[in-house]
């Protein structure tokens, strides 16, 4: 059986849940990381050196790191929708997927979230946390263009660049922060809504981590 270790609350965990939850695989979850602890315990450092979740088994494969599980599970359960064998196909889609992980995440998860969200008032960082805002305000505009003409960002159906790109939707719509007129990036969030995998995996509530540096 697909076993999955993380917490729900964990930006990288709500990835690969929310694509387990479209390819509808049977899996056991068990907790780890933050409150729930064990990354430093000698069977899961064997798993993934790091100590970071996501980690995933799956018979005799060990994954570590979001995207590769994506990539991994989509290969091998999500042929069709998630999954081509072309490579022309595959290409536009890591391309915005390692986007999302080297400019779109960073700048939210890492300068707004945990900046804003994450970080004690008195400890806050207001300069750097508005030229996070305004990264992300370009990284969202892309979307915006690229969504302008298309239900989903590569097209009529979801793929993995929704998926690394969309599990942000959530928190970004939710923060008590400024944002611009997004009118595409917003019908494209109702859409996901729409999905049982996103609600139930990407739409859980953040408060236990305000003001939480911790973990």
């Amino acid at each position: 059986m697909l076993r999955v270790w993380g917490r729900r609350s964990s930006f990288n965990v709500q990835k690969v849940m929310w694509l387990i939850g479209e390819l509808d695989l049977v899996h056991e979850h068990i907790d780890a990381g933050g409150v729930f602890g064990g990354l430093d315990a000698p069977a899961f450092l064997a798993m993934n050196p790091h100590g970071k979740v996501p980690v995933i088994g799956d018979d005799e494969a060990t994954v570590w790191e979001s995207h590769a599980i994506l990539r991994y599970l989509a290969a091998r359960h999500g042929a069709g929708p998630f999954w081509s064998d072309d490579p022309v196909t595959r290409a536009r889609v890591d391309g915005w997927m390692d986007w999302s992980q080297t400019a779109l995440q960073p700048d939210f998860l890492g300068g707004v979230f945990w900046g804003f969200f994450r970080t004690p008032e008195s400890q806050r960082n207001r300069p750097a946390i508005e030229r996070a805002l305004v990264r992300c305000e370009q990284h969202f505009a892309k979307l915006e263009r690229l969504l302008e003409n298309n239900p989903f960002l590569l097209g009529e159906t979801l793929s993995l660049a929704d998926i690394t790109a969309g599990t942000s939707l959530y928190r970004y719509f939710e923060l008590e922060i400024t944002r611009p007129p997004l009118p595409a990036v917003e019908r494209w969030y109702r859409t996901l809504q729409q999905r049982p995998p996103f609600r139930k995996h990407v739409m859980i509530p953040f408060e236990e981590l305000r003001g939480r540096l911790d973990y």
